[in-house]
């Protein structure tokens, strides 16, 4: 296998950094090898990256990196959103990469949106079809909330990176008013970050507690997760409110990028939710859009079940950027 045709890729999050060599000699169908998660206490990006170099046969190193990154990149530079992390690309090349490349991981996730197989994916609601060559919204709850989409130029795909995670959080009905209320009295302006992520399941989950007059507990996104699926009818409700918010602002968000092509969910959080987005409110709020419900009801949700997706997808961006 010769070095051009490799890509060494990176999925650096809040909680996580990923790395695998990317094979693009069959055109058809890029394979991962030396897939690696590697841990998550190193103090610096670089002595992660090291770590993984380590493990590798020096002369099987591609010569091309790109790494999908949980923050906004600006003039070659990274700071990650939710970790105290930087990142440069010219620390990238200084470490005897012919080039680097820094992209947002959900730009990451927009190129790799039109080239996911059906086994990729999975229906959230009814599986209606995307209209071809359509906007594709891509967004997701991790450590963060991530915003992107695939929108289409004379028939070119254009990958935007967004920070539509930081947009305000626009309540519906009483409960979700006196969440705002109580969200605001600790953080002033809601984003929908502060609801939509692992983080923001927790301020849920607290402000539903004071909302409800009840002694708050202190629970992680894990907790919930799991006291929700022995049985706990608390954790279920506020997985099931976490839900209905993601689904009305799934739809907002394909209003705004006009989505025909339709809106994939990525993030952490939803594969470790997946029965509550199939199963609760998430697609009845994804389409009550009052004069616009026509539009969005038109509109496929679909999750990611490739956990994969932003490897491909910025080893795909290194390739139209700097391989051609």
């Amino acid at each position: 296998m010769a070095k051009e045709d490799t890509i060494l890729a990176g999925d650096i999050g809040g909680t996580h950094a990923r790395f695998a060599i990317v094979d693009r000699s069959d055109s058809a169908r890029w394979r991962l090898r030396d897939w690696v998660d590697v841990p998550d206490d190193f103090a610096s990006f670089a002595q992660a990256l090291q770590y993984y170099l380590d493990g590798l046969d020096r002369r099987r190193v591609p010569e091309v990196i790109v790494l999908a990154v949980a923050g906004p990149v600006a003039d070659g530079r990274v700071s990650l959103t939710n970790r105290n992390w930087q990142i440069s690309e010219s620390e990238l090349r200084s470490c005897g990469f012919l080039a680097a490349h820094l992209i947002n991981d959900f730009a990451a996730l927009a190129y790799a949106a039109d080239r996911l197989e059906p086994s990729d994916l999975r229906c959230i609601g009814p599986d209606i079809p995307a209209v071809p060559a359509g906007t594709i919204t891509t967004l997701g709850a991790g450590t963060g909330f991530g915003v992107s989409c695939l929108a289409r130029y004379r028939g070119h795909p254009v990958p935007l990176a967004t920070e539509g995670g930081h947009i305000g959080f626009a309540p519906q009905g009483a409960e979700e008013i006196a969440i705002l209320e109580a969200l605001a009295q600790r953080f002033g302006r809601v984003s929908v970050e502060r609801i939509l992520s692992g983080p923001g399941l927790e301020n849920l989950s607290r402000a539903l507690d004071e909302i409800a007059g009840r002694a708050v507990r202190s629970l992680s996104a894990t907790e919930i997760v799991e006291h929700a699926s022995q049985g706990d009818v608390v954790c279920r409700a506020t997985l099931l409110r976490f839900c209905s918010i993601f689904g009305a602002v799934a739809g907002d968000i394909a209003l705004a990028h006009g989505a025909r092509g339709g809106v994939l969910i990525a993030g952490g959080i939803a594969g470790k939710i997946e029965p509550y987005l199939m199963q609760g409110p998430f697609r009845e709020r994804f389409e009550a859009k009052g004069r616009l419900s026509s539009f969005v009801k038109s509109i496929p949700t679909r999750l990611i079940v490739n956990t994969d997706a932003a490897l491909l997808g910025a080893a795909r961006a290194a390739e139209e950027i700097h391989l051609g």
